[in-house]
């Protein structure tokens, strides 16, 4: 028996249905009138950071290496008979997939052919098929495409940066593991995480658009089994409130040096709150964004480029106010990124201007609901935080300057920063 539940929001005069399958796996439909194309994602809450973890009350913790889950995400297409995307090219879908710190995702867009596609999604997902051959191949591609993220100068300054302020969680691991992590996969051990994780209980399905209750039900009942229950336990990292390094570099073909700056927050175990997060996402506009003092500042002087961007970056035990950027001079953009910081812990933030930055957050809120894929998308990271669609719209009204300046100096501690920096080999 499948359980339907409508969530409504007057403000917005929009809903979606919230379901739970007889299976066990929960299902989100966002129907969008006028809408000619549709969006579907299948989710399972399992990430790179989770290379070790027990199932059942008496068992033991297991670790496995690290990539794994990444590489499961691209066995998964495959299949004895036709892979997933020679499927796909008969429905006209548009088909890919990611892995994340925290979860696996497998998607597609079309415009025609959605019960079909959703079919294809639902069926390949829960259709694993692996063997020592495959995996020996797989291991050559994932290897090969390690080396070439390893050199991409972005992704190597966030990492560099990680290494430099987490100790113990994984998190500070290039997603794709190492190519010696990634040759200590086997297909029995693809199996054991496959199903730990791809349990329909650990994921979540979530369609957008030109799209219906029935017709996603009507595919998912036919394609689903019940999934039994199991306990999942992830083991804590146990990291310390300090960071590794104030400094780390690394050298690699680049026309101007990279630069990455990360104020480590003490989390514990847990992850933020929704609230918390959009508070850092408002503070980081404040210190940092494109029409702060700080920004105008160091654009005029040369001393950053619109490469500037800062972000706030966090999950289950882990997180970080991090500002990135190209700079011919990454350790004066350090001193006056710490200064502004220090001087609104001191004064206060602008309450003109937290009310401005406030009102563009809420308007970008609203603007996602018209993009199907950016629905779908939080429907899926928000159920796998704890959170409902329509929360982030209640919690932002909610947030005052007060909150931002407590949070500032609550989670900022500029003594407790690292900064990576890419320069030329």
């Amino acid at each position: 028996m499948n359980n339907i539940k409508e969530i409504k929001n007057e403000l917005l005069n929009e809903k979606y249905f919230e379901i739970d399958h007889s299976s066990g796996l929960k299902i989100f439909v966002y129907p969008k009138e006028n809408y000619s194309s549709a969006y579907a994602i299948f989710g399972t809450k399992y990430g790179s950071i989770d290379n070790c973890f027990k199932t059942g009350e008496n068992g033991e913790y297991i670790t496995v290496p690290e990539g794994i889950a990444h590489f499961l995400e691209h066995k998964l297409f495959e299949s004895e008979e036709r892979g997933a995307f020679e499927r796909y090219s008969e429905t006209g879908a548009s088909a890919n997939a990611y892995t994340s710190f925290d979860k696996t995702c497998y998607l597609f867009s079309c415009t025609g052919n959605f019960s079909e596609s959703l079919e294809i999604l639902l069926d390949f997902v829960t259709s694993p098929y692996f063997t020592s051959e495959t995996v020996r191949k797989e291991q050559g591609i994932i290897g090969q495409e390690i080396k070439m993220t390893n050199d991409e100068p972005s992704w190597a300054s966030l990492f560099t940066l990680l290494g430099a302020m987490y100790k113990n969680h994984s998190v500070k691991i290039d997603i794709a593991g190492t190519t010696q992590s990634i040759s200590e996969i086997t297909s029995d051990l693809l199996y054991d995480c496959y199903n730990t994780f791809y349990n329909l209980n650990n994921m979540a399905l979530a369609v957008a658009g030109n799209v219906n209750v029935d017709e996603v039900l009507s595919v998912a009942d036919k394609i689903l089994k019940k999934a039994p229950d199991k306990k999942i336990e992830r083991n804590s990292h146990k990291e310390p409130k300090e960071v590794v390094s104030r400094y780390a570099e690394k050298h690699l073909d680049v026309s101007r040096p990279l630069f990455a700056i990360g104020y480590k927050e003490d989390v514990g175990n847990i992850r933020r709150t929704l609230k918390q997060s959009l508070e850092s996402e408002i503070m980081l506009d404040i210190i940092a964004g494109k029409t702060s003092s700080l920004y105008e500042k160091m654009m005029n002087s040369g001393l950053t480029n619109t490469t500037f961007n800062a972000e706030y970056f966090e999950g289950q035990g882990y997180g970080a106010h991090i500002f990135s950027g190209e700079s011919e001079n990454p350790d004066e953009v350090r001193k006056c990124i710490d200064e502004e910081i220090l001087r609104l812990q001191k004064d206060g933030i602008d309450k003109t201007e937290f009310e401005r930055i406030k009102k563009k957050h809420y308007g970008k809120f609203i603007m996602d609901f018209d993009d199907v894929d950016s629905v779908a998308n939080d429907l899926i990271n928000d159920y796998f935080n704890g959170d409902g669609l329509f929360d982030g719209l209640s919690v932002l009204e909610s947030i005052t300057a007060e909150d931002i300046n407590r949070r500032l100096c609550e989670a900022i501690d500029v003594e407790n920063s690292s900064m990576s920096v890419i320069k030329a080999e």
